[in-house]
């Protein structure tokens, strides 16, 4: 049996388990499975790959996508730049990176953009930030890091969040966890009483299906988008890259 798994912590809210166990009955896949492995620290992997040999892939969510960089034996793959690996393919002894949410953002970015999105505000600075910084910069659309406090690479506060700052940043892309199940209720502390229908609210949590973020962009006539399409592009990416000769 084929194995293959997501790391992170925690991942109750992870879909990655059942989309690809949906995947395989689908498609008549029978001799592969794909599991969670809820790490605390990304120090644990060394014992998941000895616990578990057969294991042929990872996908990794937060908080390890930075932190798992160190224990790849090959980084080639993953663009200059680019502080974060969201999956593994595992050869012998052979750690290779890769980052599959380049293609996922950006795919599902695209259809969505209008003319006016130049200027975008970016809410939180870890590891599933770097995609879209990396996306943003190729599509020459200018960026400013929002996080809690101010360090290496944040920009602003959530407090400096101003009306004018909020009208001329029409994108606004929540990379961080805040919304995520079970904390549906909560939502990152942007101004959202400045939103309207000229801007676009992205959230990388795709469960809830509609984060509480991005009701309260749509009720202000924001165009939203959750992650769930995200998710499916970059796990079929990461079946591909698994897969490939």
């Amino acid at each position: 049996m084929k194995c293959y798994g997501v790391i992170g912590y925690p991942l109750g809210h992870s879909f990655s388990k059942k989309y690809f166990t949906e995947k395989f009955k689908q498609e008549g896949i029978t001799d592969c499975s794909y599991q969670r492995f809820p790490l605390k620290t990304i120090d644990e992997l060394k014992g998941l790959l000895v616990q578990y040999p057969g294991l042929l892939g990872l996908n990794i969510t937060i908080p390890h996508k930075r932190s798992v960089l160190p224990y790849l034996t090959d980084a080639s793959n993953i663009p200059a730049g680019l502080n974060a690996c969201n999956c593994i393919k595992i050869v012998g002894e052979k750690i290779i990176g890769y980052n599959t949410d380049i293609i996922g953002f950006k795919n599902s970015l695209l259809p969505l953009l209008k003319t006016n999105h130049i200027h975008a505000l970016i809410l939180g600075n870890g590891g599933a930030a770097e995609a879209v910084k990396f996306v943003l910069e190729k599509l020459n659309i200018s960026y400013t890091i929002v996080s809690r406090q101010i360090h290496d690479g944040v920009h602003l506060t959530y407090a400096d969040l101003d009306e004018n700052i909020i009208k001329e940043n029409s994108l606004i892309i929540n990379t961080t966890p805040v919304g995520t199940f079970p904390n549906i209720n909560d939502s990152p502390a942007i101004p959202y009483q400045y939103l309207g229908v000229e801007h676009l609210l992205f959230d990388l949590v795709y469960n809830p299906e509609k984060t509480s973020f991005l009701q309260k962009g749509e009720k202000r006539g924001a165009s939203i988008q959750n992650g769930y399409e995200m998710l499916v592009l970059q796990a079929e990416e990461s079946w591909k890259l698994w897969n490939a000769g």
